[in-house]
């Protein structure tokens, strides 16, 4: 009889009560791939998209959904199975990483997953799994988009639009790593915990608009974007960088204008950068917050919090103690 496990699948989209916890068939890794015994995952905005079928995003954008999916990019577990030819790793070894993205078929929301070992990054021991399980693909994105696309130059002044969020708390604080002033935008509840993450101006966005206050920044991270993303243009100086993490709604005419570069790519897997995001949390210059902590079983419960925002940090589903 084959080995089966619990996950979480959606069988159709809709709201976050399609998401269902049941019994699948366990999977086994195939070669350059370990098995994941999975002690926690991490909660992304791609997986509340997913549930809705993608929905707001452009149909030819869309990306493919196969059906029954099961969500989850980001883990962090033990090793509980090697597949042909790996030696990278041994079995009992605890990992974290962003699986197989920007691919759609990690599958982490479930007690075992599959993961190509050069995604993974050894677990850091000064934390937990479920802090662990928070990094991945928001601390792989903002390293990403401040070291790779963006070029960050240290000792820049730098926005972070959505800082108390789960790109944006990282990204603060690796733009604060490398000197960078660092302002962050975003509502009141959360200006005690960046200022604990060390921005040095903070902005709360319900009660004034960031480019009504701020200007010559070198560098906009927007981790929100949206229809009003345009709003923001102000803050930068001629000549600096515009980096949107999502979609954004208006051209390019004003950016042209002012010499303004726009700069960003897609997020990818990567272990090397995994394992540096794990030295900087070692060394404690990388801290992650957690929002809230649901069991895997309470999935469509976790994205019921997502969808109603206003997260510091992220959301993490336990799987295992």
């Amino acid at each position: 009889m084959p080995a089966v496990m619990h996950a979480v699948r959606i069988h159709t989209p809709g709201g976050p009560d399609v998401l269902t916890y049941e019994e699948v068939p366990r999977p086994e890794p195939g070669p350059g791939e370990v098995l994941i015994r999975v002690h926690a995952a991490g909660m992304n905005p791609l997986d509340w998209y997913a549930h809705k079928g993608f929905a707001g995003i452009p149909e030819d954008l869309r990306p493919s959904l196969p059906l029954p999916y099961t969500p989850g990019t980001d883990v962090s577990g033990v090793v509980a199975a090697l597949g042909p030819g790996v030696t990278e790793w041994q079995v009992g070894d605890e990992v974290f990483g962003l699986l197989r993205f920007p691919s759609m078929e990690a599958r982490a929301y479930a007690e075992y997953t599959t993961a190509p070992v050069g995604d993974l990054a050894r677990k850091p021991t000064s934390v937990d799994h479920v802090h662990a399980a928070g990094v991945p693909m928001a601390g792989l994105t903002a390293y990403q988009f401040l070291f790779d696309y963006i070029g960050l130059e240290p000792g820049s002044r730098v926005l972070v639009n959505g800082a108390a969020g789960g790109i944006g708390h990282f990204a603060v604080q690796l733009a604060k790593g490398v000197g960078c002033h660092v302002i962050g935008v975003a509502s009141g509840r959360h200006e005690a915990f960046l200022k604990e993450l060390g921005v040095d101006e903070f902005i709360d966005y319900t009660q004034v608009a960031a480019a009504e206050v701020v200007r010559d920044v070198d560098y906009l991270l927007d981790t929100v974007g949206r229809q009003q993303a345009y709003r923001l243009l102000p803050a930068i100086r001629d000549g600096g960088v515009y980096s949107p993490c999502f979609l954004v709604n208006f051209g390019d005419e004003e950016l042209a204008r002012r010499g303004i570069v726009k700069r960003g790519g897609q997020v990818r897997s990567d272990g090397a950068h995994m394992a540096e995001l794990a030295r900087l949390m070692e060394e404690g210059r990388l801290r992650v917050g957690i929002d809230s902590v649901f069991p895997l079983r309470e999935a469509a419960e976790a994205h019921a919090r997502a969808e109603r925002g206003h997260i510091q940090g992220k959301i993490v589903l336990q799987v295992a103690p």
